[in-house]
């Protein structure tokens, strides 16, 4: 191997390591994360993903989580990724433009009560902030995941994650964590003896 692959190695695990200890004293922020997960869903309400790149992946991941089960079998729960649809993506994208993707799918899909979930690992993405805004108009509770300079899409929202680094691949694994943790404590309330 041409790179020092110990080094870099290292130094992967070291800022990973660094960003998730930093998780440990966060739990204040991350609790009522949670309560509107659950309280969404026990209302008969859904949680709505979006993001880009890593983070629409992100998105289906997580929808997935809820739909199909996270650890347990339990009755399936309303979550839905706006990143998986390609014929609405590429058909409103073509037509009115790539940043009001996620507002247009908002303003079709989204109920009051739903949680609306924006990921933008930079806190900036134009779709993703325009998407929470719609989102708030239509009555959702808003919650952001962004880096650790994510003002502007955590600003818009009611709720925000706010990972740890400023690092794009060690945010990206913050949230997948975080959202994994929101999965487990709405499956618990969920879990059938």
């Amino acid at each position: 191997m041409s790179t020092d692959f110990e080094s870099l190695y290292k130094a992967h695990l070291t800022e990973h390591l660094d960003a998730i200890g930093k998780l440990c004293s966060m739990s204040a922020q991350i609790a009522p994360l949670a309560e509107a997960w659950l309280g969404a869903l026990k209302a008969g309400k859904k949680v709505i993903f979006f993001g880009n790149g890593g983070s629409a992946a992100d998105a289906q991941h997580l929808a997935a989580e809820l739909v199909v089960r996270y650890r347990i079998n339990r009755p399936a729960l309303a979550g839905l990724a706006l990143t998986t649809d390609t014929s609405i993506l590429t058909a409103h994208s073509n037509d009115f433009g790539y940043d009001s993707v996620f507002a247009r799918q908002i303003e079709a899909l989204a109920q009051p009560g739903d949680v609306a979930l924006g990921i933008s690992t930079s806190g900036t993405s134009k779709n993703v902030l325009l998407g929470l805004q719609a989102a708030n108009k239509r009555g959702c509770v808003t919650i952001a995941f962004t880096g650790e300079k994510g003002a502007d899409c955590a600003a818009e929202a009611k709720l925000s994650f706010k990972a740890p680094s400023g690092i794009t691949a060690r945010v990206q694994e913050c949230h997948l964590l975080i959202g994994h943790l929101l999965c487990d404590v709405v499956e618990k309330a969920y879990a059938v003896a």
